[in-house]
């Protein structure tokens, strides 16, 4: 074996169980499957089928850190290991590698939402698409974590799951309107976090309060303390965005206001969108157990709905994440969760380059570059 170094992520995966049985068949280690899987990923596959390619085309790269004692895996083994493997103990691996990478600071902005697979459907067994339910740091653009949709439940079931695995302590965590619900604000104040809570139709006589109390005071907004307004202005490609946060105590009438943990303030953000002549115009309302602050709620607002275009977009226009069809046992699931892993290193490693596609292509044609993104920020 070469002297290059093992690259140290793999540490936190070593304990992982092996779902397959200790038969003479069994001719390949778990390590080195996903090892290869996640640097297909990495370098722009997308399949098992990719896996088994880059794994040959690279294999004496990876002999370097990898014991290899049957060379390179076939596409069915990939697809066999994957659908088997236990999704929350590699999960859990995953959240080791997430905790050693980087420590939560106060006020950091921690965003939950979900993301549809949309090919992950098997119709002839009455399967829907794969739902997932993903945790987003904002600032580092790190997933922390993921968590399966049951197919007959919906995303009010998965997030308390998920805020159950997640080391929270002094984050804000924020939701759209499906978790906008009094037992998710208790749990994340029960994980030493605050909560920013988008409100909608769903919860009508608290959206209806919040309408009339925002409707009063802003007939004489510049009455409002500075702290609980604030306005940003941004032009991008040809669009220009305002918007207009406001931020206050809990008004005495509101609905039910007991019901919600520490509630410690409203908000209301309202943006106003011109481009091309036209101009539209959308209200948002929030409730917090942070104090009011218009500009810290806007913060976490627009740091939430990177998730969109941070995550979702890069895994389906860059990933094909939509496109894949894997859907035996758990294939799409663990899938799901090492491109998490192949963008969140993609990210971390500093190479500046335009893209992240393209970073993903250099990758696959530059070992030095793709040690490094398996190594970045890693302790």
């Amino acid at each position: 074996m070469a002297a290059t170094p093992s690259p140290s992520l793999l540490y936190h995966f070593r304990g992982l169980p092996d779902p397959r049985r200790q038969t003479k068949n069994k001719r390949h280690l778990l390590l080195d499957i996903l090892a290869i899987a996640l640097c297909t990923l990495i370098a722009g596959g997308e399949s098992a089928v990719d896996m088994q390619e880059y794994g040959r085309r690279k294999q004496p790269w990876l002999r370097q850190f990898l014991a290899l004692p049957n060379g390179i895996p076939s596409h069915d083994t990939f697809s066999r290991v994957l659908a088997a493997l236990d999704p929350r103990a590699f999960h859990d691996c995953f959240a080791r590698w997430v905790a050693a990478l980087h420590e939560l600071s106060g006020g950091e902005v921690v965003s939950l939402d979900g993301k549809t697979l949309r090919r992950s459907f098997d119709r002839a067994k009455g399967l829907p698409p794969l739902h997932l339910v993903s945790a987003w740091v904002a600032e580092n653009r790190l997933v922390l974590g993921q968590v399966a949709v049951d197919g007959k439940s919906n995303e009010i079931t998965a997030v308390p799951r998920l805020l159950e695995i997640l080391e929270l302590t002094g984050a804000i965590v924020t939701l759209d309107a499906m978790g906008c619900q009094k037992e998710v604000a208790a749990q994340v104040r029960a994980k030493g976090a605050d909560y920013v809570l988008a409100v909608k139709d769903n919860q009508p006589h608290l959206y209806e309060d919040l309408a009339a109390h925002f409707q009063e005071l802003l007939d004489d907004e510049a009455a409002l303390p500075r702290r609980q307004r604030y306005h940003t202005r941004e032009v991008n490609r040809g669009r220009l965005e305002e918007r207009f946060h406001y931020s206050t105590p809990v008004p005495q009438g509101l609905r039910n206001q007991e019901a919600w943990a520490d509630l410690a303030s409203v908000g209301w953000v309202v943006t106003i969108t011109q481009r091309g002549g036209e101009t539209l115009s959308e209200v948002r309302a929030y409730v917090s157990s942070l104090r009011p602050d218009a500009r810290r709620l806007a913060k976490a607002v627009r740091q939430h709905w990177g998730i969109e275009n941070s995550q979702h977009w890069v895994l389906d226009v860059v990933f094909g994440e939509d496109q894949c069809r894997a859907r035996a046992g758990h294939e799409a699931e663990n899938l799901a969760l090492l491109r998490r892993l192949a963008l969140s290193l993609l990210r971390q490693e500093p190479t500046p380059m335009p893209s992240v596609r393209v970073k993903r292509r250099a990758a696959g044609w530059d070992d030095d570059l793709m040690l490094r993104i398996l190594t970045a920020g890693t302790p």
